[in-house]
């Protein structure tokens, strides 16, 4: 079959892995070994994986997802089997660094959805995530994947918004909440509308931590309509207050993950030349 990876993905890993040069054979040798039909790769898609919707030899249809080795698709395997299906998308077979998974429609995520509903939806599908972690588990905590990103902040006493994010993320792992499985990169854009219930949560980042966490980047979800709303502040603190209210964590906490959370993502984004999106990122961590 001919494969080419799309264009985001290529873009998203440039030279840094000899990974996408394989990535032909790769898929040719999954598709084969699971005597698979390919119908077509999911585009624009991801930025450190492939899918391409498939089906299985009895006509069922599946995705297929190909990650590199720095994706950790071991540890997401390990979320989705913890899942089983509740709240997620189920997993069906799995291989090195391959994922078979059931058939979602990934056209239609939860950012087709007016934002009330949205956030209502969203709400429901997080909430059933949160399961206590497997005994023995591999995954990284909260406390060790923030460390790692704060190492690599900006200095502090140059920007009073980084020392503000650094101080939020000391004070909330010196005294660590209810330890969860969380989803690690939960946001509108992944769950998708399935078959088997309405919506599923896909592409995990799993880490073990406080749900408030995990809701960080949701708050900051259409952060481009925040910022061209003229009460874009306002709006973004109802929206905290809603989300904390309706998952019962605590409003402080959940407000210092999402300054956290945000002015990492942003000074990330800087460093890596989207200054466009630091922009909007960093204004809206302001308003926190």
């Amino acid at each position: 079959m001919a494969f080419e990876p799309p264009q985001r993905l290529v873009r998203a890993l440039g030279d840094r892995t000899e990974w996408l040069g394989h990535l032909p054979e790769t898929v040719r040798e999954a598709v084969d070994r699971r005597k698979l039909d390919v119908e077509r790769v999911v585009a624009p898609g991801g930025r450190s994986s492939v899918v391409l919707l498939v089906r299985q030899p009895d006509g069922t249809p599946a995705a297929l997802k190909l990650a590199p080795p720095a994706a950790a698709p071991a540890l997401e395997h390990a979320a989705l089997t913890a899942w089983n299906g509740w709240g997620s998308v189920r997993l069906l077979d799995d291989g090195d660094g391959e994922l078979l998974l059931e058939r979602l429609h990934p056209e239609v995520s939860l950012r087709s959805l007016p934002e009330a509903k949205a956030l209502l939806e969203a709400a429901g599908t997080v909430r059933r995530l949160w399961i206590e972690p497997p005994a023995g588990h591999a995954f990284e905590t909260v406390a060790a994947r923030t460390a790692r990103q704060a190492a690599a902040m900006p200095s502090p006493d140059e920007e009073p918004l980084v020392a503000a994010a650094l101080a939020a993320r000391e004070e909330l792992v010196a005294a660590p909440g209810e330890v969860r499985l969380l989803h690690g990169n939960f946001r509108q854009g992944k769950v998708l509308s399935g078959d088997r219930v309405p919506w599923l949560a896909v592409g995990p980042e799993p880490v073990a931590g406080e749900p408030a966490y995990d809701l960080a980047r949701l708050v900051r979800d259409r952060v481009e309509d925040l910022v061209a709303s003229s009460s874009g502040a306002s709006a973004t603190r109802r929206r905290l207050t809603r989300l904390a209210d309706a998952l019962e964590v605590d409003r402080d906490r959940l407000r210092g993950w999402t300054l956290f959370r945000a002015v990492e993502s942003g000074t990330r984004a800087l460093r890596e030349r989207r200054h466009a999106e630091a922009e909007l990122t960093l204004e809206f961590a302001s308003w926190l």
